[in-house]
């Protein structure tokens, strides 16, 4: 046997059990700050509705379905104003714009709820875990927001119009879910791990719904800014939502609109999957997308019919804005 063969089998060996180890190798995912640094992050939600009225009566094309969509682009800006690496951090949170869109609209269109954002603050501590520690600011921002979806001077009457409330919620509480629900952060994790999470449903209708997930570590994957971890996530219904989450309403009223004439409503099944990528050398999270597709049953308030069918197709997006597109929003103020 000649010594080229033998080295090149020797290499081989070295290669292959270096890339076994690389595979195994547990890597941490810390959420890092440096104090005076801002990070913008914008966040979209946007849903496609589907309402069969008639059930039993639709056609296979459709044809009886009303489609209603809307949509709420927010950019928010997260400024450390104390910094720990081995503790809490203070953030200071800048809502600097809001924007609602829809399809449809009540006969009554006041401003929206969330659009009364824009230069209101918001501070929060944060671990480097990144679970949320304090979260009494955003809770009074998220109150004083819901008494803004009311329509003023209906007495007792109280009539509340529809809102993305609970999409903002689950843009602000759930940002660093994925790297914050890991079970013991500080060890690491390996690519293909798996771990298990709950995130709210933001929905049209007035209604506490959650989602279970399960993240994975697909891959490590290199860029010019650092290594990403690849996090792939899959949601199902959730049996409950957390109590502890926040209710940005009080009392009794009645809700404007398809949404609010609909009730009863009855979840039937919930899919989706989403994928992060989380900056490992940054410890920086640079964008997120979370899909999923709801179906409901609901029901007339008097019996006029099977009731309706209510089909939710709902994206959610975050992203790092970089310098170049923090200076193209500041132009088109």
């Amino acid at each position: 046997m000649s010594a080229k063969p033998f080295i090149l089998t020797v290499v081989a060996i070295t290669l292959l059990t270096g890339c076994a180890a690389l595979s195994d190798k547990k890597i941490p995912l810390t959420v890092d700050f440096q104090k005076d640094q801002t990070l913008r992050y914008k966040f979209v939600s946007a849903r496609d509705i589907d309402v069969i009225l008639s059930p039993s009566e639709a056609k296979a094309d459709k044809s009886g379905t009303q489609r209603y969509t809307e949509t709420m682009e927010i950019v928010v800006a997260y400024t450390p104003i104390e910094t720990d690496p081995y503790g809490l951090t203070t953030i200071k949170a800048l809502c600097e714009s809001v924007k609602v869109s829809r399809s449809k609209h009540s006969s009554y269109t006041p401003k929206e709820a969330v659009e009364t954002l824009p230069g209101k603050t918001f501070t929060f501590t944060v671990s480097p875990a990144g679970r949320i520690e304090d979260y009494s600011e955003l809770e009074k921002l998220i109150r004083q927001t819901g008494e803004k979806a009311f329509r003023p001077n209906t007495g007792s009457d109280r009539i509340k119009e529809p809102d993305m409330i609970s999409d903002f919620i689950a843009s602000q509480w759930f940002l660093w879910d994925s790297v914050s629900s890991i079970k013991n952060p500080s060890q690491g994790i390996t690519a293909g791990q798996t771990w298990n999470s709950v995130l709210s449903v933001p929905t049209p209708m007035v209604m506490r719904k959650a989602r279970d997930v399960t993240y994975t570590l697909a891959e490590i994957r290199p860029s010019e800014k650092g290594r990403l971890a690849v996090i792939h996530s899959d949601y199902t219904l959730a049996k409950d939502a957390s109590r502890s989450w926040p209710i940005p309403y009080s009392g009794t009223f009645q809700m404007s609109g398809t949404f609010g004439f609909l009730r009863g409503y009855k979840v039937l099944d919930l899919k989706g999957q989403g994928e992060e990528l989380f900056n490992i050398d940054t410890g920086q999270l640079e964008q997120s997308h979370q899909q999923y597709q709801m179906n409901l049953e609901a029901s007339f308030p008097i019996a006029i019919g099977p009731g309706a069918r209510v089909t939710i197709n709902q994206n959610l997006t975050m992203q790092l804005l970089g310098p170049q597109q923090e200076i193209a929003g500041k132009k088109q103020k």
